[in-house]
């Protein structure tokens, strides 16, 4: 059998002596887009720290594709095929655009610049039209698709997407899930967080509720509905 691309196990987590996650249980299968839903303050962000390495858990296992990996440093999530793109993008806005995408040759041995350039401008085509344009210039739809380009382009097994949408019109949130969606379809697993429900959900094939952290429902879209009007009282959802 092929292992989840993520499998969360009773996982709890905490800032000092306040726990904000509360042992939750998460299964991600591979090339699957999976919603991660909740209002503000529900834990999911943290609950991505913790799978990427920036926050650790205090209790119970991360596993991706079957390899306990509790505790690894961010480099390490890295080679076994975890990739963000954080809230706020995460770019260097003081570089170019290649120059941005570059950056990712030194993730993975063997990776060469042109080939990363190749992948990113197949996807995205407007940032092979702003290769040398200073990244930080750009719009914040065209910020936001050189922050996915430039995760994608390592072909990594689990991407972790955190609040795509934010700020952004939604003809680019549009065309950003779309791309989403085509990795997909080629064989990725796909983990969002999204704050605004039928947003994610109009592309997830499965989502997880997370209310006051922990997660309180899951299932697919369908089965979901009744659980998010109740978390968001009619707003967002």
């Amino acid at each position: 059998m092929i292992p989840p691309a993520l499998q969360l196990l009773d996982v709890k987590a905490a800032y000092g002596r306040i726990e904000v996650i509360h042992g939750i249980n998460l299964v991600v299968p591979p090339a699957t887009i999976f919603a991660l839903l909740g209002p503000n303050g529900a834990g999911k962000t943290t609950t991505l720290k913790v799978i990427d390495g920036r926050h650790r858990a205090s209790e119970g296992c991360v596993h991706i594709a079957g390899q306990h990996l509790n505790g690894a440093s961010p480099d390490k999530l890295a080679r076994a095929g975890v990739c963000s793109v954080p809230e706020g993008r995460g770019i260097f806005p003081n570089l170019t655009v290649a120059e941005n995408l570059r950056l990712m040759t030194y993730s993975r041995d063997r990776l060469r610049a042109g080939d990363v350039e190749e992948r990113a401008y197949a996807r995205f085509p407007i940032l092979g039209q702003r290769r040398r344009q200073v990244a930080g210039t750009m719009s914040g739809g065209q910020q936001q698709m050189l922050a996915v380009a430039r995760a994608v382009v390592t072909d990594p097994a689990l991407l972790l997407v955190d609040e795509l949408s934010m700020g952004l019109a939604p003809m680019v949130v549009t065309e950003l899930y779309d791309v989403l969606g085509q990795l997909a379809a080629d064989g990725m697993a796909v983990l969002m967080v999204e704050q605004f429900a039928r947003t994610a959900l109009a592309i997830a094939e499965l989502g997880a509720l997370m209310v006051h952290g922990e997660i309180t429902a899951i299932g697919e879209p369908a089965d979901l509905e009744a659980a998010i009007a109740d978390a968001y009282l009619g707003a967002n959802a």
